[in-house]
């Protein structure tokens, strides 16, 4: 089991980064909450958990343990595979998911692509207690904005990458930079269209 790699980001995404350490490069799935953590860095330590199938090996990487806890406890649930976890965790802050969870929200979980009423329900009922225990957690700021005119594009392919329609996406992106023409994260951009196509 890879626990964690340490080395050069060669390629960033808001969906995945490749990391280069021993002369390999790592191609690692995370999540907008990590990407916001290590989004100007240029070398990382990124933890990470290793999901076996008969036909893959992928990597999901996490800039603190805190998320990457909350993340294999989401993947223990029965009906939440590794990308339903990475989506939930890009469409909330783990604080904000353990808040969701811990508070019986079901309403809240129900907003993420592919949560309906029963998997929120299965997810409050398996983890609550867990949570509860877990206790202490320690919180990392985001980064600091920075405009780009890519920032659309980017936040564009994340979307797709998370198993959502092109049309639709940009349908939603369009209404959000409408509303709110400022943005300067790409993070932060995404957020805001997911709540909207949900």
């Amino acid at each position: 089991m890879i626990t964690y790699i340490k080395g050069n980001i060669t390629h960033k995404s808001p969906t995945y980064v490749v990391v280069e350490a021993g002369g390999i490069g790592y191609h690692i799935n995370i999540s907008l909450h990590t990407y916001a953590l290590i989004e100007k860095l240029e070398a990382v330590k990124i933890l990470t958990h290793q999901h076996i199938k008969e036909d893959s090996h992928t990597l999901y990487g996490f800039a603190e343990s805190i998320e990457r806890n909350l993340f294999r406890h989401l993947i223990s649930v029965s009906g939440v595979g590794p990308s339903t976890a990475q989506l939930m965790l890009s469409s909330m802050t783990p604080d904000e998911m353990r808040a969701s969870i811990i508070g019986e929200d079901v309403a809240g979980l129900k907003r993420i692509k592919g949560i309906g009423a029963k998997t929120a329900q299965r997810i409050i009922l398996d983890l609550k207690d867990k949570l509860l225990k877990d206790g202490g957690d320690e919180n990392l700021p985001a980064n600091v904005p920075q405009a780009d005119n890519t920032i659309r594009e980017e936040a564009l392919s994340a979307l797709v990458a998370l198993q959502f329609n092109r049309i639709h996406a940009q349908k939603a992106l369009n209404k959000v930079l409408k509303a709110q023409p400022g943005i300067g994260q790409v993070e932060t951009l995404i957020k805001l269209t997911l709540k909207e196509l949900s």
